[in-house]
């Protein structure tokens, strides 16, 4: 920050004393001054001395005198404009002279300052600004006045609202002297935000102008980028005149549906194309959110097992399985997955109840008879509040024809739903994923056990899955499962028995050839995301795995799932709880306990209550949601009930070091310190014998107080990428560590601070 002049200081000495600069821009330096007269603290721009050389003086502050009459709580109010002139202290007879304008002090930040911190801003939170940010420019164009350079510098954001500044400077510097800016070398506007009819120097402007800038604005608060960037103005400007604007779902595959095509539209080339208001942009997302139509939703129930031979039930898993990967590559229609889908094998409730249960509109119920090297397959399409069959039809095909009988299925329900389908949607869901039938059938043998979450069934798994890439080396989906499988065991989830670091060696050796083999593997590209962030602490280069992912699988709920996960970590728990929510959407049954975890990171424990108590009444038996629920109560400060939840998790895994840890830890924090102790005893016994993550010691070990022993086994746990040391930062059970250097010192080799 630069040193106040003498000079400057004795211009202003009468009214105002300066106290220190805040910022510089293109046209002025900002100073934060007392008012002498009203005692309030100011803030005072002082234009650029070559630029109010060019200008006329009158007309300038003519010009900012007339915008200054604009009253409306999110635009800045000019308080004073004019001329300051030093005394001359130094002998100049004539003093310096210096054109300004005062408005008042904000306190708080520019959402330049908000955006280069955080990159991309919560959903929500970037619609409202844009709201206050719409309405402050609706009220101004109502009056005749246009802002012509709307851009994040030049709105401030005070205690959650925005508020524009510098509402006229570029109204007064083109008036009092547009012809004459070409000396100075600037320009009124900014190039990424610079509306077409702008760029090329239109001396008329409306309305339309400032609502394209604000179209940019809300693009990078969603996206983190505006939607045209080059190394030049002249690239910028190039760029919007050549390419159509990108849909911003790209980037940020949460914004809704509505707010991608509202700015769309408002970032149309041609002003008429345009909304005629800012009030009409934001009604336009708004109404279309409020007011569209449910869109087309599919279950796809688990297709009957006809074959004689009961072996046979994983063909029709499999068959189910593909249908449903299929119909999630389309962005426009919602599809349960797997998980939630298969919990209805035995069809013991009527389909309109299943629906409801599922949330969808239609259902896909089907058989599967296989005999020898032919396979009948019978599907039909249902809408699911009148029963009635939109579509049917029965496959007697060779079982090589198995693909294109799945690619049919998909199409045919995408059409009967009239769901829109992309041409790069339609190229994906027609490729065949392996010339190789016994390939094929070891990989539907490896998914099926895999899919039971055991360390048996994942043994059996990848047993499998490297029985399909024996069969077939080409076979992308075989390599990603098996990455998967090894990413999982990284993580805990088959209970044990291989060492973190050598499992993820593992997942990434095999997820870099199914890359390799199909770069629009959305499953493999998820992969690679959840190994960026758990073991290689690539933050961003995980995001941008993730968003990949969602643009070729746009259905996968573990993705969003996942990258829930990354945000949590980040503490960006509005963003997380946007993707874990949308997970549950899309499998109803299952990614409830990450919802409630979210909710107790991100502060709101009585909202993780009743998401907690909601997962255990779906699922009675499932261990986390029993535990989730119970640190819940724990921080509602409701211990009884919390304890018995934790104890009710580890009777439903015995096994599982993570819910006895967590019990151990919820023992000493509730002044149980013996019985504590005694869990940790039986893990450090636990631990002689077979793999226990020191992860998951760390948390007895916190709940005692010893917070020393607990950096030691998250420092472990770090070198071993053990558990779920990614998500330290936030996380409920370590909240005494985190003022603690080591804690700290963590944080910045995990590229957490």
């Amino acid at each position: 920050m630069s040193t106040l002049s003498p000079e400057l200081v004795a211009a202003f000495a009468d009214r105002y004393q300066l106290e220190r600069e805040l910022g510089q821009g293109g046209m002025a330096t900002v100073y934060r001054a007392m008012d002498l007269k009203h005692q309030r603290m100011v803030a005072i721009k002082v234009l650029r001395p070559e630029l109010a050389a060019a200008l006329g003086k009158e007309r300038f502050l003519r010009e900012i005198t007339t915008t200054a009459n604009l009253r409306h709580p999110n635009i800045l109010p000019v308080f004073d404009s004019g001329e300051a002139r030093d005394p001359g202290s130094r002998g100049d007879a004539a003093g310096r002279s210096y054109i300004y304008y005062v408005m008042p002090l904000v306190e708080g930040e520019g959402l330049r300052d908000r955006l280069s911190r955080e990159h991309q801003l919560p959903v929500q939170e970037s619609l409202e600004i844009a709201r206050e940010v719409a309405d402050a420019l609706e009220y101004a164009h109502g009056r005749g006045v246009i802002h012509r350079d709307i851009k994040p510098e030049n709105i401030l954001l005070e205690r959650g609202h925005a508020v524009v500044a510098d509402f006229g400077i570029a109204r007064a510097v083109t008036v009092a002297g547009s012809d004459r800016l070409t000396e100075t070398g600037l320009a009124v506007g900014t190039p990424a935000y610079m509306s077409p009819e702008q760029s090329v120097g239109e001396a008329v402007l409306d309305g339309r102008s400032d609502l394209y800038a604000l179209a940019c604005v809300l693009y990078e608060m969603l996206a983190g980028e505006p939607p045209f960037s080059g190394p030049t103005a002249q690239a910028v400007i190039a760029k919007r005149f050549r390419d159509p604007p990108p849909g911003v779902r790209r980037l940020r595959p949460t914004v809704p549906p509505a707010v991608e095509q509202a700015l769309l539209t408002a970032l149309a080339r041609a002003p008429a194309d345009r909304y005629p208001s800012c009030a009409a942009f934001v009604e336009a997302w708004t109404s279309t959110e409020a007011g569209s139509s449910t869109p087309p939703s599919v279950a796809v129930l688990p297709f009957t097992n006809l074959s004689p031979d009961p072996e046979n039930e994983f063909f029709g898993d499999g068959i189910t399985e593909d249908v449903i990967a299929q119909l999630s590559k389309i962005r426009s229609l919602k599809v349960i997955s797997r998980s939630s889908a298969m919990r209805f094998r035995k069809r013991e409730q009527a389909l309109r109840e299943i629906a409801a249960t599922l949330g969808v509109t239609s259902l896909v119920d089907g058989s599967v008879r296989r005999a020898g090297n032919r396979v009948r397959i019978v599907a039909q399409l249902v809408d699911a509040d009148t029963e009635r069959q939109l579509w049917a039809e029965t496959y007697d095909r060779q079982l090589t024809d198995i693909f294109a009988i799945q690619t049919d299925v998909a199409l045919q329900i995408a059409s009967a739903l009239e769901a829109e389908l992309l041409p790069q949607e339609r190229a994906r869901i027609d490729r065949e994923p392996t010339a190789s039938l016994q390939a094929y059938q070891a990989y539907l043998k490896g998914r099926f056990c895999y899919s039971r979450y055991t360390e048996e069934g994942m043994q059996k798994g990848i047993e499998f899955y490297r029985e399909a890439i024996e069969a077939d080396p080409g076979y992308a989906l075989a390599h990603a499962g098996m990455a998967l499988a090894y990413a999982e065991i990284a993580a805990g989830a088959s209970g044990g028995g291989m060492e973190p670091r050598l499992a993820y060696v593992k997942a990434r050796e095999y997820v870099m050839q199914a890359l390799a083999l199909d770069n629009d593997l959305g499953e493999a590209h998820a992969v690679l995301a959840l190994l960026k962030f758990t073991h290689d602490f690539d933050w961003a280069g995980a995001e941008q795995e993730f968003k990949t992912a969602l643009e070729l699988s746009p259905g996968g709920a573990d993705i969003y799932d996942h990258y829930g996960w990354l945000c949590a970590a980040q503490e960006r728990y509005e963003e997380a709880l946007t993707l874990v929510q949308r997970a549950q959407e899309l499998d109803p049954l299952t990614h409830r306990a990450d919802v409630a975890s979210t909710l107790i990171r991100a502060g709101r424990y009585e909202e993780a209550m009743r998401e907690g108590v909601r997962a255990v009444e779906f699922e009675p038996t499932y261990a986390r949601a029993h535990s989730t629920l119970g640190w819940a109560y724990l921080k509602l400060d409701r211990v009884a009930e919390g304890l018995a939840c934790l104890e009710e998790a580890v009777r439903r895994a015995p096994g599982n070091a993570q819910y006895l840890a967590q019990l151990g830890q919820a023992y000493a924090l509730s002044g149980r310190v013996a019985e504590a102790r005694d869990i940790l005893r039986k893990l450090e016994e636990e631990a002689r014998e077979h793999y226990v993550s020191p992860y998951h010691l760390a948390y007895v070990f916190t709940g005692l107080g010893e917070a020393d022993r607990a950096m030691d086994m998250l420092e472990k746990a770090y070198q071993e990428r053990a558990g779920s040391v990614f998500g330290v930062k936030g996380s409920f059970l370590f909240v005494p560590l985190r003022t603690h250097p080591r804690f700290k010192a963590l944080l910045r080799k995990m590229n957490l601070t």
